[in-house]
């Protein structure tokens, strides 16, 4: 009698928890649904997409890894834009994060006003992708422009940096420092999470301010180091409206700003050639997780975690 019981409590069990999970189901279907249409599937499409010769107004032709062999051997722009993107990459995000930083161990020293300067800092960050920005940033740099008339208070004649083949591609990466709102915002969340004990503890040992930036902060402070170095690489290397707007959509000048996204862009929906901007893309998602896996195990050496022993 008792194992009856047991059994018809364990089917309603049951019924009830197939009842819970459909109710999840259902509200997590929307997701799925989006998430096959909008990521998977154009993902499939694209690969397949990178081994033919296609545009939009042709049936796609198999060539098989004919369009990967043309970017390393037979285009010259695409090992421009290569360059172009790695310069910006290592420029670009060191100072950003360095600036970030300095800035977030400025605010965590008990300023009066500090959710102003933070909001001040961060707004940037909201702004600097955004098209009005990347125009406001060609009248800046400009033969005409403020940076030029600022260089004039001290005596020196300025040219048009934006203009200027050897020089166009730092006023972008000036562009990009200059929004070092979102990183340094989670540095000082970072640096509130270090405990005062730890800096008493080194003032009683006779520790000076130096010491304790580079044996307390620092140290503790490399997971968030490591997690804003991932985070800023990744998009750093999908950089396009600045380069974009700043350009005109050419790349120019001499495609000093072609970037990667912005050459992609511009095989893919301005000469039609799907295909070759496919197999870029892939490249591209190719290298993002190559550099990614590089910062993983290179962290193993310099990042450090509270409980590891």
């Amino acid at each position: 009698m008792s194992t009856r019981v047991e059994v018809g409590r364990g089917r309603a069990r049951s019924r009830q928890l197939i009842a819970e999970n459909r109710a999840g189901y259902l509200f997590l279907l929307p997701w799925f649904i989006g998430l096959l249409a909008i990521v998977v599937g154009p993902m499939v499409a694209s690969l397949y997409l990178s081994f033919t010769d296609y545009n939009p107004l042709t049936t796609p032709e198999w060539v098989g890894l004919d369009n990967y062999i043309k970017m390393f051997t037979a285009d010259p722009r695409y090992l421009k834009s290569v360059g172009v993107t790695l310069t910006y990459v290592f420029v670009s995000v060191p100072l950003q994060l360095a600036f970030a930083l300095g800035l977030a161990l400025l605010l965590d020293r008990g300023v009066r006003g500090l959710a102003i300067y933070r909001s001040v800092y961060y707004l940037p960050s909201l702004l600097g992708a955004s098209v009005a920005i990347a125009i406001l940033w060609r009248q800046v740099f400009g033969g005409d422009g403020i940076f030029n008339d600022l260089l004039a208070m001290f005596g020196i004649q300025g040219i048009s940096w934006i203009s200027t083949p050897s020089t166009a591609v730092y006023t972008l990466v000036a562009l990009s420092v200059w929004t070092f709102g979102a990183p340094m915002v989670i540095f000082l969340a970072g640096l509130r999470q270090i405990p005062e004990e730890f800096y008493e503890a080194a003032s009683v040992d006779g520790a000076g301010r130096f010491r304790k930036l580079f044996s307390i902060t620092i140290p503790l402070l490399t997971p968030v180091i490591f997690f804003n170095l991932v985070l800023q690489m990744i998009g750093a290397f999908q950089a396009f409206t600045q380069a974009f707007i700043v350009s005109d959509g050419t790349g120019g000048p001499v495609d000093s700003t072609l970037f990667y996204t912005l050459y992609l862009y511009q095989e893919g929906f301005a000469r039609f050639r799907m295909g070759y901007a496919s197999a870029m893309a892939w490249v591209l998602l190719a290298v993002i997780a190559l550099f990614t896996a590089i910062n993983f195990i290179a962290s193993r050496y310099w990042v450090f975690y509270g409980d590891e022993r």
